[in-house]
């Protein structure tokens, strides 16, 4: 199968059959270069990580899960490097193309994982999820994709970014194939119950451009419909970009961390990006680590306080539609920065949250709704997504 939209891996192409009988018998899926896949290298979107590295003898658990349930690999997608982006420009192996909006990012890190499924490519697809990289290309793309409970799905062959925070994720076009994917993967039959309470975080509804508020006002009133009583909340009485900070201040600590033995012993070559936010997590000073433990704390309380039992917050995925490819580092910068203060939730709290596509800006555009369930409620979550699909007709 060709790839027209540079979503994969340059080279050969890796290629493993799933089990025959399997619930995903007859899916294809894809990888994000940061899974190990057994025989192949891990290339993690920087081509001097795998120097000097073992090429793996056995798939990372979320792959062997998937060729397990009958689903057959069809390759390794482009990853933002070391998964440190949110827009899905590779300097090294280029942008993957959204087919869904033309002409501009998918979304990151995640970007080959999303593109793949959006092009019809593969019915489903791997990703990483530390400060938002299967929300935001989720969003960014137009599909169902899933940042599960932080420490729900076994993280074991998947590079790490920032521990405290990263999630292994998927995404599908269209909600049937989501559920198959999330049953397997969430280990549990997805409930028919649905919640009875809905919160519609107003802040940041209000934080997000307007023409992308306007464009999600329909979905939220469907899903208040389906849920049958809603009320409106400020999700963050600090501060939506009070919470993006102490995200930019953990994540970034821990990336270096991960990653500073490499740097010693290679001395890699990263786009101007990627290593200056490695730089700055090595100069985030010990109070502002203080600070950032004790928000986090805030924030993981705020959102038990928002989603006691069989309730969900919604809120917009992304504050804006992707972005046009090749914009100026000074222009990208913001863009990252407001995308945060939507998304640094779910790293510093790590409640199950899931991107619902259906919306559209007056340019065609694609923008998700995004809905958050206490600990633990990941299938009931696709539970919601499966019926605000059939709503839709």
């Amino acid at each position: 199968m060709t790839d027209e939209i540079g979503a994969f891996v340059p080279g050969p192409r890796v290629h493993i059959e799933g089990r025959a009988g399997g619930p995903l018998s007859g899916l294809t899926f894809a990888a994000k270069d940061l899974f190990a896949v057994a025989g192949v290298p891990t290339g993690g979107g920087n081509h001097d990580w795998p120097t000097g590295r073992p090429i793996p003898d056995r798939h990372a658990w979320a792959v062997q899960t998937l060729l397990d349930a009958g689903a057959t690999l069809i390759g390794k997608t482009i990853t933002d490097e070391v998964s440190l982006g949110i827009l899905g420009e590779n300097a090294f192996d280029g942008t993957p193309k959204n087919v869904r909006a033309p002409g501009r990012v998918p979304g990151g890190s995640s970007s080959g994982s999303a593109a793949a499924v959006a092009a019809g490519i593969c019915d489903t697809a791997l990703g990483t999820d530390t400060g938002g990289s299967v929300r935001v290309p989720s969003s960014f793309c137009g599909l169902y994709g899933i940042r599960p409970t932080h420490g729900r799905i076994d993280v074991t062959g998947m590079l790490p970014q920032a521990p405290t925070s990263d999630t292994t994720g998927w995404f599908a076009r269209d909600a049937e194939t989501f559920e198959k994917v999330c049953a397997v993967m969430l280990g549990e039959e997805i409930p028919m119950a649905l919640p009875s309470k809905l919160v519609v975080a107003v802040d940041a509804f209000g934080f997000a451009d307007t023409e992308t508020s306007e464009a999600l006002q329909p979905m939220v009133k469907k899903l208040a419909a389906l849920i049958g009583s809603s009320r409106e909340e400020i999700m963050a009485p600090q501060g939506l970009s009070v919470w993006a900070r102490a995200q930019r201040s953990l994540q970034p600590v821990e990336s270096y961390a991960t990653f500073k033995g490499w740097l010693d012993e290679r001395n890699p070559r990263f786009a101007f990006s990627v290593a200056k936010a490695l730089v700055m997590g090595s100069m985030i000073p010990e109070s502002d680590k203080v600070w950032a433990n004790l928000m986090r704390q805030e924030v993981r309380g705020r959102m038990k306080y928002l989603l006691p039992p069989d309730t969900i917050l919604c809120l917009p995925t992304t504050p804006f539609p992707a972005p046009k490819v090749g914009l100026p580092l000074s222009v990208l910068d913001p863009l990252r920065d407001r995308i945060t203060c939507l998304c640094a939730q779910g790293g510093l709290a790590g409640f199950p949250q899931v991107n619902l596509p259906g919306a559209t800006t007056v340019d065609g555009l694609p923008v998700g709704l995004s809905i958050i369930g206490p600990r633990g409620s990941d299938a009931t979550l696709v539970a919601v997504a499966r019926a605000m699909e059939k709503a839709a007709g």
